[in-house]
């Protein structure tokens, strides 16, 4: 079952255009939904999950339409926004347990295993009866995702997941979402390059609320071969080089600018060749610099 959105447009009152005809096919596993904040990411993400609507287009959940036939696919959904509330003082144990009555699981004992279950998978067992109040980043991150995952969604939507993890915290978060993405579709909605790097076989990028590109990262970052620069330069010198030359990036390492440029040829004054990788696609795209020939 795939995920296919068609021409999907959004403008809000105040004439910001948060969806630009967005068309893109979604299919089983993890799908990485890169972008810069403000790119429109959580827009399309709020669409998919029946909490907002497009002005125009159609999204198609396997055979269900999305836009007509929400309760249908609230069935089948799990949403951890970017932003989630819970009840400071409830435990772990006790919020799920509430929640997957809310969801129809009234008969008690199904519930009581269902929610063991989900705090198995998440690796908050040892937690489960300390206040939500108390939980680090990554275990109220793991918690989101269980409360997700009542029910067996289909689809799965995760909005900047790991901003604000740790490494550990963030690692943690990866294997589990893995592990998720094996059943199920699970869009990852992110501005962090590495989480799509690490997690997903297929990608889409976009900026601006338009799509620049959508498919295998591997195949976009094959785009840029050979054409990846990169020098050391002092700070002052930045405002010259960007004169000069198409940067994609900058970044400071013990204290000097390092730039990569995208040149098809070499450029010379002391750039060397690197090979590129998926932060050169995504700045080369969101810039305006590649549109995936040259």
């Amino acid at each position: 079952m795939d995920l296919k959105i068609e021409n999907l447009s959004k403008t809000y009152p105040n004439g910001v255009r948060a969806l630009d005809q967005v068309s893109l096919t979604i299919p089983h596993g993890m799908y990485g939904l890169l972008g810069p904040n403000g790119a429109g990411k959580s827009t399309l993400m709020r669409t998919i999950a029946t909490l907002q609507e497009p002005d125009s287009g159609q999204i198609r959940l396997g055979h269900i339409d999305v836009l007509r036939e929400k309760d249908e696919v609230r069935k089948r959904l799990g949403y951890l926004p970017q932003d989630f509330g819970v009840y400071p003082r409830i435990s772990a144990q006790d919020m799920l347990d509430h929640l997957a009555l809310l969801k129809g699981f009234s008969d008690r004992r199904a519930r009581k295993d269902l929610v063991e279950s989900l705090l198995a998978r998440t690796n908050l067992t040892d937690v489960r009866k300390k206040a939500l109040s108390g939980f680090s980043g990554g275990m109220r991150q793991r918690f989101g995702i269980a409360q997700a995952l009542i029910g067996n969604p289909q689809l799965l939507i995760v909005d900047e997941p790991t901003a604000g993890l740790d490494p550990g915290e963030r690692n943690r978060f990866y294997n589990l979402l893995s592990e998720i993405g094996e059943n199920v579709i699970v869009i990852l909605s992110t501005h962090i390059v590495q989480d799509v790097m690490e997690l997903c076989t297929n990608m889409a990028i976009i900026h601006e609320g338009r799509v620049l590109f959508a498919g295998v990262p591997e195949d976009a970052v094959g785009e840029l071969a050979g054409k990846i620069w990169q020098k050391s330069i002092q700070k002052p010198e930045v405002p010259e080089y960007s004169g000069r030359y198409r940067v994609i990036s900058s970044k400071l390492i013990a204290g000097r600018p390092l730039i990569h440029v995208y040149s098809a040829e070499p450029p010379g004054d002391g750039f060397r060749p690197v090979p590129a990788d998926l932060e050169d696609v995504f700045f080369s795209r969101i810039s305006g610099l590649n549109s995936g020939s040259a």
